[in-house]
């Protein structure tokens, strides 16, 4: 294998577990903030089931459709190991700067935008035939999915609770909240899995992108399906990395997701974070890579809107909406940036 290749792997590694310590959030906010485990607790119990999705994909699923979305979001004309390592650059500063200061932002959005952006700059700009490095099949519906992806797990959310409410008004408060709060276990377990499905094929996929390159310009054309085969420590050591990033938690997003847009409680969480697995099994079953954030973030504002639609702090998301709307142009603009100065010394 070349340096570079090398360098691309290690980097993906470490994006993979910056995405799981930046992602925790959206497995333990809510668990976490109505007391039902403790911090350290509650990442454990995210981690284990992260990690845990390998063998759902692998073994249940039998592929990994998320992975081959992500590695066919550029025309493979226009795929570089440059053009990887930068968009991946790119990807871990973005990343770092909205966990430093506490922006739930798309770690999977912040990927995507910084393989586009490099791919379209080593193809000359979109005035010279840059238009034609994305695969407009496979990214259509990763930006329709963009607003969709919150949308659904808001209407989810709201019925979950609504039904929930209606079949819980004769119970006692005390004795609801306490299966609730067990109940929790359960749909954050479950949200856990979903996540983990989703965000680790997704380093998966641009690792993958670049063994097929490095593959393919030694003489060896194989598949994704086939470097899935071939390197199958990959798709097990990205749900590794995905677990231990968990592990170590992000305490600054994990406050703005559990308490800053919505106050929550035990069944506001079986809500919200059933009605976010749901939307993030969906979008597996289909291969079209969702941010577990704005998943989540949406399935907690459609729980805060069935109290009224003053308990949802509008502030607060109205800043996470642009939080979102920007990652995937700035995390082109920095990838470009990067593979400029990268050729500079390659």
């Amino acid at each position: 294998m070349t340096t570079l290749l090398i360098l691309i792997i290690i980097l993906a590694f470490l994006f993979d577990y910056i995405n799981g310590f930046h992602d925790a959030a959206n497995s333990i906010a809510t668990i976490v903030s109505t007391k039902v485990l403790t911090p350290f607790q509650a990442v454990v119990w995210a981690a284990l089931f992260n990690f845990a999705a390998f063998f759902i994909s692998k073994y249940i699923i039998g592929e990994f459709k998320i992975g081959n979305t992500i590695a066919k979001t550029v025309n493979e004309n226009f795929i570089t190991l440059e053009v990887i390592f930068a968009g991946l650059i790119a990807a871990v500063i973005w990343n770092l700067i909205t966990w430093w200061f506490g922006i739930p932002s798309s770690s999977s959005h912040t990927l995507i935008g910084g393989f586009m952006g490099a791919a379209v700059v080593h193809a000359g700009g979109f005035t010279n035939g840059g238009l034609n490095v994305i695969n407009y099949t496979y990214v259509i519906p990763i930006f329709l999915f963009i607003f969709a992806a919150p949308l659904i797990g808001m209407i989810i959310a709201f019925i979950i609770t609504i039904l929930i409410v209606h079949l819980c008004k004769r119970a006692n408060p005390y004795k609801a909240e306490s299966w609730f709060k067990r109940l929790q276990l359960l749909s954050s377990a479950a949200f856990s899995l979903g996540h983990g499905g989703n965000d680790a094929q997704k380093v998966m996929g641009i690792i993958g992108a670049a063994m097929i390159y490095y593959e393919n310009s030694h003489g060896n054309k194989i598949s994704f399906n086939q470097f899935v085969e071939l390197y199958w420590w990959v798709p097990l050591c990205s749900f590794i990395a995905m677990g231990l990033g968990t592990m170590s938690g992000g305490w600054k997003i994990v406050k703005t997701m559990g308490t800053r847009i919505t106050k929550v409680t035990p069944l506001e969480g079986v809500s919200a974070e059933t009605a976010g697995a749901i939307t993030l099994y969906l979008t597996e079953h289909l291969g079209i890579p969702v941010s577990t954030t704005h998943t989540i973030t949406g399935s907690i504002i459609g729980v805060g809107a069935t109290k009224r639609l003053s308990a949802v702090r509008w502030g607060v998301t109205v800043n996470l909406l642009w939080a979102w709307v920007l990652t995937i142009p700035i995390s082109a603009i920095m990838a470009g940036i990067c593979y400029y100065i990268i050729k500079l010394f390659v």
